[in-house]
């Protein structure tokens, strides 16, 4: 007999039933709730305790510190895996095969033609524009290059499997283009394809990186933590830009449009923006003397409004897993390139104080993936305002894996209902009466 949790309202009662996943979560199914009371809603605010559906891509357990794609650990899927493998994995469900594994990669290089209209366009944004803005413009600006490849008909879906095939691999191909080149434009440098020789991660540093009139030497330290750090955010469960992806799909809105909305909400600092503020806060130590003592002791005080940014995490209640695999790379990092920076310091400095104070400690505000992400970009050379541009091309599979998923369960427009709090209703009166 399925499990049912009994609501009474004014006497009445009603039953509904509890949804049970694979690890154990349990949901209770509100589905039919207001047809059933007669117009009654839930809210809740933010939907921290609202599951907008049900989904087989990733299991986030933030008590324990658990985080699994597709059933794999993201320890194991770190240390073993190549990007690449992750990404067919997210959006396909199981792990490629090595033939299927290089077809995907070559259809992704065969993808990665940018239309040279598209150059048009990055030419014309100002020097002052943030990447992530240039990003989510070019990204939507797909749908017009693409428009007969950009409409999936889920109600015939093998008519339009090949289409969808398509969109992923453009998405994989051609947005580490558009990456490297907002980098790359912005640094007055030519705009570069890179080489198809290479692999994929491998290719994108040699995109960015490559100097005019320079033979380009590959870092395999860098390509090693750049390939963990783009597996360590190629999803995270029904986060903010990812529920924007769904939801913006769910009006059977494109692919290009629905990771260009996914793009603009994972800009935010409260998001993926969260290394980029991590960075800043340290500029803005160091600019006061670098002393970290007095930034923990301002952190613990209520009434300063100053933040520890990189700290805690909203769904982890213990030590972020990712903040473990990635904390090992910024060492290897730091060390392969003997990097001599204030900031890093600081960084260095606030990470020790933190694990080793009571306060920190106790409330299990332990550095987070973001703090330790922006440490690794910096020493790479990547400027802070690209951060989130990086967070974001590790991210596309995650949002396309959600965005397929949803399509071919053909879920339903997503329309949340609302407590109406304004006026009731009043006469209009005209000031020119």
């Amino acid at each position: 007999m399925s499990e049912k949790v009994s609501l009474k309202i004014n006497g009445e009662t009603f039953d509904l039933p509890i949804v049970q996943g694979t690890e154990q979560e349990k949901a209770i199914n509100i589905s039919s709730l207001r047809a059933a009371t007669g117009g009654i809603i839930t809210i809740d605010p933010g939907f921290k305790n609202t599951g907008s559906c049900q989904s087989g891509i990733t299991f986030l357990d933030g008590e324990k510190g658990v985080l699994r794609y597709r059933g794999y650990s993201i320890e194991e899927l770190a240390e073993k895996a190549d990007f690449l493998e992750v990404a067919f994995l997210l959006i396909f469900g199981e792990l490629p095969t090595l033939q299927e594994l290089n077809k995907f990669h070559e259809d992704i290089k065969e993808s990665s033609i940018v239309d040279d209209d598209i150059r048009k366009i990055l030419d014309a944004f100002p020097k002052a524009a943030h990447p992530m803005g240039i990003l989510s413009s070019l990204t939507s600006a797909l749908t017009a290059f693409n428009p007969s490849k950009d409409q999936i008909n889920s109600i015939n879906y093998e008519r339009s499997k090949q289409a969808l095939y398509d969109n992923i691999v453009m998405v994989l191909g051609k947005i580490p283009v558009l990456v490297t080149w907002t980098y790359r434009k912005k640094h007055g440098l030519p705009l570069e394809y890179g080489d198809n020789n290479l692999g994929y991660v491998e290719n994108i540093l040699k995109m960015m990186f490559k100097k005019p009139n320079k033979d380009y030497v590959e870092n395999p330290v860098l390509v090693k933590a750049l390939n963990k750090l783009l597996i360590l955010h190629a999803d995270h469960e029904q986060n903010c830009s990812t529920s924007t992806v769904r939801i913006v799909g769910s009006s059977h809105a494109g692919l290009f449009a629905s990771i260009s909305s996914g793009i603009s909400a994972l800009w935010g600092p409260l998001h993926g923006g969260a290394n980029q503020a991590v960075l800043e806060m340290l500029e803005s130590i160091k600019e006061d003397g670098g002393d970290t003592k007095k930034y923990m002791a301002k952190a613990k005080d209520k009434s300063d409004p100053f933040r520890l940014m990189g700290f805690g995490h909203r769904v982890y209640k213990n030590f972020d897993p990712r903040a473990k695999i990635i904390k090992v790379a910024a060492d290897e990092v730091l060390n392969d390139l003997g990097v001599d920076d204030p900031i890093l310091e600081i960084a260095k400095a606030l990470e020790k104080e933190a694990l080793s104070d009571p306060y920190f400690v106790d409330r299990k505000l332990y550095p987070n993936v973001d703090f330790y992400s922006g440490i690794i970009y910096r020493a790479m050379g990547i400027p802070v305002d690209m951060f989130t541009v990086m967070f974001a091309l590790g991210r596309l599979p995650g949002w396309i894996g959600h965005w397929r998923e949803m399509r071919l369960r053909k879920e339903p427009i997503g329309r949340p209902r609302q407590v109406y709090t304004g006026n009731s209703y009043r006469p209009f009166e005209s000031c020119r009466d």
